[in-house]
């Protein structure tokens, strides 16, 4: 979701502005014409390169670009861009800010105004078909009289589930799918799995010395603007520590601009009845949530305390899912604290999706075996596995199978 942008920029993963404005013109069509500001004064005219699949396809790149913009503010919303064309020129942009807002068809229609009258509507997600807190796009688009809607991807909510294609072309507009496909699911990945397994899509971070040891810090310029650590403190929708490092460390922030500060997720597993977080501002404190095994009283007061029948992994994904949140990022810094018996298994009970490893180049005393002797019974391969070196420090990404 996040770490393959990573690989294009040489300081960590590709800073993104903040969502503060939803539509905007874009000046980089594929004749490399340039449309003015405001998307409808550009008059420009030019001959698409290539076929009519490679216009489609740069089309739906740009809208995946464009919903990159609100990383960090949509869940339990999807990221969703949209680009609106007629005769060879971009006429309107527009993306998702945040759920409860417009979606980025409303938007880029807004932008287009008369233009979008016989263009194509090209949208990373398809158009939704219901009545939530905005009414449905396909109507917006059908109103807009679009002669063509380009789809990168289906969408898995049951309640959208093809109902908006259906919908444009029981109005008569051509509707072509499956336009880089690949690339919107990747934009997704947090959102597709929650709805189709009801838990939040995990991602195990964790630094390593060369020797194998857990360290408890992270490298250099990693949780500053532009580092890896700090983009992904903007992107996930909550991080999960261990509530040793919430009693001895300052809890990570992003440093993005416009970063929306991920829900912390602290795990109070065999606490004592009392948990002090010194470094949680009593002004943040809704931002937290500690999940433990037994009754807990937690400092400073107003933090939310939820105990759990059952301390699993698999259940407290279920329940971040339950709040509404897309991603967390469960972030191993202790390797004899409270996370390790969280992530037994999870290769075999498929809870764990993306592993993030910082290796750093410093030779630790070694406490003992190794510290990361959990994730299941059998050796297991990761897939699309990505690697970069960051000042001095090798990160490494792939996929659980």
């Amino acid at each position: 979701m996040v770490f393959s942008y990573l690989l294009s920029t040489p300081g960590g993963l590709a800073p993104r502005p903040a969502p503060a404005a939803c539509y905007y013109s874009y000046s980089s069509a594929p004749c490399r014409a340039r449309l003015v500001a405001g998307g409808r004064g550009g008059r420009l005219r030019c001959q698409a390169q290539g076929g009519a699949r490679d216009v489609d396809g740069h089309y739906i790149r740009r809208c995946v670009e464009l919903a990159r913009t609100a990383a960090g503010h949509t869940s339990p919303n999807p990221m969703v861009g949209c680009v609106i064309v007629r005769d060879g020129r971009v006429v309107g942009e527009g993306f998702h800010p945040k759920a409860g807002q417009p979606h980025a068809e409303v938007f880029a229609l807004r932008a287009a105004g008369d233009f979008a009258e016989n263009a194509t509507a090209y949208v990373s997600l398809e158009p939704c078909n219901h009545y939530g807190r905005t009414p449905p796009c396909s109507e917006a688009l059908i109103k807009a009289k679009v002669k063509e809607v380009v789809v990168g991807m289906t969408d898995p909510n049951p309640i959208v589930a093809s109902k908006g294609i259906e919908k444009l072309r029981g109005a008569g507009i051509d509707v072509r799918i499956g336009v880089e496909e690949a690339l919107c699911l990747r934009l997704n990945e947090a959102y597709i799995h929650r709805m189709l397994t009801g838990r939040a899509f995990a991602t195990l971070r964790t630094t390593l010395s060369m020797n194998g040891i857990v360290m408890d810090q992270i490298g250099s310029g990693a949780d500053q603007p532009g580092g890896y650590y700090s983009q992904l403190l903007k992107e996930y929708d909550g991080i999960v520590i261990s509530s040793n490092m919430a009693k001895t460390t300052a809890l990570p922030i992003s440093r993005e601009a416009g970063a929306k500060q991920p829900l912390y997720i602290i795990i109070a597993q065999g606490e004592d009845s009392k948990l002090h977080i010194p470094f949680l501002h009593e002004d943040s404190v809704s931002n937290a949530i500690v999940l433990a095994d037994s009754p807990v009283t937690v400092q400073p007061a107003g933090v939310s305390i939820s105990v759990l029948d059952q301390m699993s992994l698999d259940s407290i994904l279920q329940l971040l899912s339950e709040r509404g949140l897309c991603s967390v990022l469960v972030d191993f810094r202790d390797a004899g604290g409270s996370l390790a018996s969280l992530l037994n298994n999870f290769q075999e009970d498929k809870l764990v999706q993306k592993v993030i490893l910082e290796l750093s180049p410093v030779w630790m005393p070694s406490p003992g075996p190794s510290n990361l002797a959990f994730g299941g019974s059998q050796s297991f391969p990761l897939k699309n596995v990505e690697h970069k070196e960051v000042n001095g420090t090798l990160l490494l990404e792939g996929y659980v199978q």
